[in-house]
């Protein structure tokens, strides 16, 4: 196996056009049914309070799937007014403590420009080269996780062996660049950076799982619990010692495109918001 494996090429989509208006198969055809929107802003006061509820819920969902770990893990957005300033989580704050007040705002420098709370070193120098160096990425989630962490350690990508992990297919990259050490010299985000052009994850060898989302902090935020969920299901059907089946490469291609859009995950994450922003109302405080 080289030391640093290629990037994958996404081959042309083998899902069918829809040709009616709508971004996804699992938007409904028949009118007047209630199903999640994106919102339109007339202000972006509101465009930004509504990211800033959604990064939180993020952060709340990380603490429910056990994402915790010290302080360690980071999530982002970039201000729709200010594309050079990202929102994230405080530091040495809980996921389940972050509440839309003590959310902080930084520059790429790793200034804090608005918030009482200083910055996490290694958010910031791994966020902030992926959100300078890409400017179409909107969204970053990092945590150190059990499964993803045991993962990485394997130098490798994830298998084709359920509609779940093809979401992933050819869309997911590994990179050895710094692999277990910890990044807080700037170098290493820029090591790390390059890697997400095109792809939505990565498996940091002995490190764990970034996310990156060209769409909103949901699709971000999803595709981190899922992938999460995929390792720790590859790692179970690896431990009965038997190989598994995998899915072609052309059924894989063809779930990527219905499963694993962003669009479909920022739709995941809609029911996960709307639970935690009715169970946990102190996230907006």
């Amino acid at each position: 196996m080289p030391a640093v494996l290629d990037r994958p090429t996404k081959e042309k989509s083998t899902a069918p056009a829809l040709g009616d208006g709508r971004t996804s198969i699992y938007q409904p055809v028949q009118p007047g049914l209630i199903f999640p929107q994106r919102p339109e802003f007339d202000r972006v006061e509101d465009e930004r309070q509504h990211l800033k509820q959604r990064l939180v819920a993020a952060c709340r969902a990380f603490a429910r799937e056990g994402f915790d770990y010290g302080f360690a893990g980071h999530l982002t957005v970039r201000d729709p007014e200010h594309p050079e300033l990202y929102w994230t989580n405080p530091m040495c704050v809980h996921f389940n403590q972050v509440k839309v007040s003590n959310l902080i705002l930084a520059d790429h420098k790793g200034k804090v420009v608005e918030g009482r709370h200083a910055i996490n070193r290694a958010g910031f120098v791994l966020h902030a080269a992926v959100h300078e160096a890409h400017p179409d990425i909107v969204s970053m989630c990092h945590a150190h996780t059990v499964y993803g962490t045991a993962f990485a350690a394997l130098g490798r990508p994830l298998d084709p062996i359920s509609q779940d992990a093809a979401a992933f297919f050819e869309d997911h990259v590994v990179i050895n660049d710094e692999a277990g050490q910890v990044a807080v010299e700037e170098r290493a985000g820029m090591a790390v950076c390059d890697w997400f052009k095109g792809v939505k994850a990565a498996i940091h060898q002995n490190h764990g799982l970034l996310t990156a989302s060209r769409h909103s902090i949901e699709a971000a935020a999803f595709w981190f619990i899922a992938l999460e969920r995929c390792c720790r299901q590859q790692l179970l059907v690896e431990a009965t010692g038997h190989k598994p089946v995998m899915v072609s490469a052309e059924r894989a291609r063809y779930s990527r495109e219905h499963v694993g859009s962003e669009y479909i995950g920022w739709l995941h994450f809609q029911p996960i918001y709307e639970h935690i922003a009715a169970t946990q109302p102190d996230m907006f405080g």
